[in-house]
């Protein structure tokens, strides 16, 4: 939800929607969650759709948000405003949590969902696997603290926000008893162009929690730039841990427009290349790989410099 304008599973990697086979036992390190907003029209249907989708493309979790739109924006704002009171229409109805959670456990995805006031948070809780927090929250104690204390593991968005602004709320969670929390870098700009991305924070984002002295601190990536390059950056070279993505079916989601919602094609594409990416690391021993072995007797042997070993050649026949 763009509201400022007026305008924990393991992807089963042998599934055709990712493609490739790790080793046994191997752990894909990146989670991607899909970020459904309010791209559902409140349609159950269709929010069903977004968990097929999600697992059909190799996401891990799945969110959604809940908010009232008259408990989230000041009265002062919807008196002036019919924009931000048509967003009546964008709210989540409560009674589809349940269908949702066992729609997603069902499929192998996480739920999640993104409480917007206090009372959402008790609403939630039976519900989530985790909680999300969405950068506008970020100065709200008590909003951070209900969640944290909740005991569910807890990622909470930073965009917009100083480096005081995150060590105190990291310092508030803690203190409320969350032990499970992963720090989202973003920019609350929508789309981010990817020059402003700044994916260095990520880096800043470990050290605050060490500063804070929050132990084992996840850092991930907020995607709302659209482009691989920006994703693939904030894996492969600030080691993200989560990358959620806001995600919408067929272009015709509420936020869609803003330009800032992945079309699931790409993604799957994506999801498919990092995953790649993270089999192709392999162990750190240096030696032939179980496919090269019969390579080895084709190498030149050292007596003369000819191809293949002594060996290979007298036991040769076509």
């Amino acid at each position: 939800m763009v509201k400022h304008s007026v305008s924990e599973r393991t992807q089963d990697p042998a599934s055709p929607s990712v493609g490739v086979a790790p080793h046994p036992g191997e752990e894909f390190a990146v989670r991607f969650v899909a970020e459904v907003s309010s791209n559902h029209h409140g349609s159950l249907e269709r929010s069903l759709a977004f968990i097929e989708t999600a697992a059909r493309i190799g996401a891990d979790a799945v969110k959604f948000q809940l908010f009232r739109v008259r408990e989230l924006f000041a009265p002062e704002i919807l008196a002036q405003s019919a924009v931000h009171r048509s967003r009546e229409a964008w709210e989540l109805p409560v009674e589809f949590l349940s269908p949702l959670a066992e729609a997603a456990h069902a499929r192998g995805l996480q739920f999640s969902c993104t409480p917007f006031s206090l009372a959402a948070v008790t609403e939630l809780e039976p519900h989530v696997d985790f909680f999300k927090i969405a950068s506008y929250e970020l100065l709200w104690d008590d909003l951070l603290s209900a969640c944290a204390a909740s005991r569910h593991p807890l990622v909470l968005s930073t965009g917009m926000a100083t480096h005081d602004e995150v060590h105190h709320a990291v310092e508030v969670i803690a203190k409320a008893g969350c032990r499970d929390l992963t720090l989202l870098h973003c920019v609350s700009h929508y789309p981010t162009r990817p020059a402003e991305a700044n994916l260095r924070a990520l880096e800043t984002l470990r050290g605050i929690a060490h500063s804070a002295d929050f132990p084992g601190v996840r850092v991930g990536w907020s995607d709302h730039s659209v482009e691989p390059g920006v994703v693939q950056r904030a894996i492969h070279r600030f080691g993200a841990e989560m990358i959620e993505f806001h995600l919408d079916l067929d272009g015709q989601g509420e936020e869609f427009a803003s330009g800032h919602c992945w079309l699931p094609g790409p993604m799957q594409e994506l999801i498919r290349q990092v995953r790649l990416s993270q089999v192709a690391d392999g162990h750190p021993d240096k030696g032939p790989t179980p496919d090269e072995m019969a390579e080895r007797d084709w190498r030149a042997d050292p007596s003369d410099g000819l191809r293949p070993l002594l060996a290979t050649r007298e036991a040769f026949e076509l």
